[in-house]
């Protein structure tokens, strides 16, 4: 028989690969965060590290809560995270629709079958009925539960509403004596869901199913071999188990995986609106870095260790490592995994020029209105600058910010603002003039801080340290920064010249 329903589900109907075969399935109300990449994340690790699918899935049954535009924006937020499923409505497999939505006639046949062997039921009871008993149950301080009334219904009975033609949904029959199951994060398990809930729905009358009939239904068709996904299902598997025995199917491993947390315990606030990977994409941080720090503030890894690749994820990741208490992130850190990652796209020549570009893009926006010189916006300058500031910056748009105006547009400095400095100001700059304008100047941050200390020995009474404040403002317009021989690498000879030439005729 469960031979028979698998043909059902027509594409599906081919058996798996040779790896696992696990899926993630959310549901499109909204844009993907931090919670759902973590889930999606142990999802594709687990398959890429044993050769196998990760499938994308979109449980859209829930009419009222769907959002237009969610599901592509799902898919494209995996994509730009680096971890695109193998199947999906996208890309489409041999598994599909990928669509709750468009698989409906599954579910109703599914459903015929449970009918038929007496695994389920029609419940014609009102929603009045329903809130009745919600209401008494709260007001008797019990948990609300269906009270299992139209199990009971003769099928003469049942023959009878249908002719009046009464609303009526599929509840499934839960049965006593559930067989415990081994998760693969949280041991054995066992929930006796008829002691203390009552039948679930699994069809509603307007023909959606719920998720415990479409998951189950789903899986199999699907031919998922392990279902990874929150820990808030933990106590649904059994019922699961039981729809999986009704079918007469063999269910999937199943593994529940903790909660992502604020580092305070809290849940991750979505309306805060700072969780969403859009967000931290449009602030600027790279996937890479949001896919380390909410792998290291949980478990699946041997050890604590910041700046993994994906590759090093894929390679390292052991779903026996996943510990069963809430994974707490501090978003605090999230800049310093950026840095860390942003440093190692600076120095892989290939990642460099996507930066060089996007650097570019950035300048001309922020500073594309001001008296800028168009050659900051030349490749070698842009990488010069990369280069310069790797390890120093967290974001890339941290090189467009106020601090870093020096580097796009030259300051307004004038010859008064150098002598409250030191009274040797002109001095100074014929000294730094004549360095710069050597044809055999190397300029080398190393050279260049050994030329500094000797050129600031030919002053009369100026202090090394004020020297250097002097030249920092009249580069840069500002008192702080990178070191001045840092400034005059980047900025080169001709530019060093022309913003003192300029400082001290101003």
């Amino acid at each position: 028989m469960a031979r028979a329903v698998r043909a059902l589900g027509g594409g599906g109907a081919a058996g798996p690969g040779p790896g696992p075969r696990v899926r993630f399935g959310p549901s499109p109300t909204g844009r993907l965060h931090l919670g759902g990449l973590r889930t999606a994340l142990c999802n594709f690790l687990f398959a890429r590290q044993r050769r196998g699918a990760f499938v994308l899935r979109i449980e859209d049954t829930d009419r009222l809560r769907a959002l237009r535009g969610a599901a592509d924006g799902i898919e494209d937020a995996l994509e730009w995270a680096g971890i695109a499923p193998d199947e999906s409505p996208r890309r489409g497999g041999a598994f599909g629709p990928y669509r709750q939505s468009q698989r409906l006639h599954l579910y109703k046949q599914a459903c015929d079958v449970l009918l038929d062997r007496g695994a389920a039921y029609r419940c014609f009871c009102t929603p009045q009925r329903l809130q009745l008993l919600k209401k008494e149950a709260l007001r008797n301080q019990q948990t609300p539960r269906y009270d299992n009334r139209c199990r009971h219904l003769t099928p003469k009975e049942v023959a009878e509403k249908l002719s009046q033609g009464l609303d009526w949904v599929v509840r499934f029959r839960l049965e006593r004596g559930v067989e415990p199951f081994q998760d693969l994060v949280y041991g054995w398990n066992k929930h006796e869901v008829a002691e203390v809930e009552g039948d679930p729905v699994i069809l509603k009358g307007d023909g959606f199913p719920t998720y415990h009939l479409a998951n189950v239904v789903d899986d199999h068709y699907m031919a998922i071999s392990h279902v990874l996904r929150g820990t808030e299902w933990l106590t649904s598997t059994s019922k699961h188990l039981l729809l999986y025995k009704a079918f007469g199917w063999d269910p999937p491993q199943f593994g529940h995986l903790p909660l992502l947390l604020n580092k305070d315990g809290a849940k991750l606030s979505k309306r805060q609106g700072d969780v969403f990977l859009e967000s931290f994409a449009q602030d600027g941080y790279l996937p890479e870095a949001l896919l380390d720090i909410i792998t290291n503030c949980g478990s699946g890894f041997a050890e604590k260790q910041m700046g993994r690749t994906l590759e090093e994820l894929i390679s390292q990741f052991e779903i026996g490592r996943i510990t069963t208490h809430s994974a707490l992130l501090d978003l605090e850190m999230l800049p310093e995994f950026n840095r860390v990652h942003l440093t190692r796209h600076i120095e892989n020549e290939e990642l460099r020029q996507k930066l060089i570009r996007e650097l570019q893009s950035l300048v001309e926006r922020v500073y594309g209105d001001q008296q800028m010189d168009k050659e900051v916006l030349e490749k070698e300058y842009v990488e010069q600058v990369l280069l310069m500031r790797k390890g120093h910056i967290s974001l890339l748009k941290d090189l467009v910010s106020c601090d870093y105006a020096y580097l796009w547009v030259r300051p307004s400095v004038s010859r008064e603002q150098l002598q409250t400095i030191s009274a040797e100001a002109d001095d100074i700059g014929k000294l730094v003039l004549g360095l710069m304008e050597r044809p055999t100047a190397v300029l080398t941050m190393e050279e260049l801080n050994k030329d500094l200390r000797n050129l600031q020995k030919q002053t009369r009474e100026t202090k090394y340290s004020s020297m250097m404040k002097l030249l920092r403002l009249a580069l840069s317009g500002q008192q702080n920064g990178p070191s001045v021989a840092e400034m005059m690498v980047t900025l080169g000879p001709r530019e060093v010249c022309g913003r003192i030439h300029k400082a001290l005729s101003s």
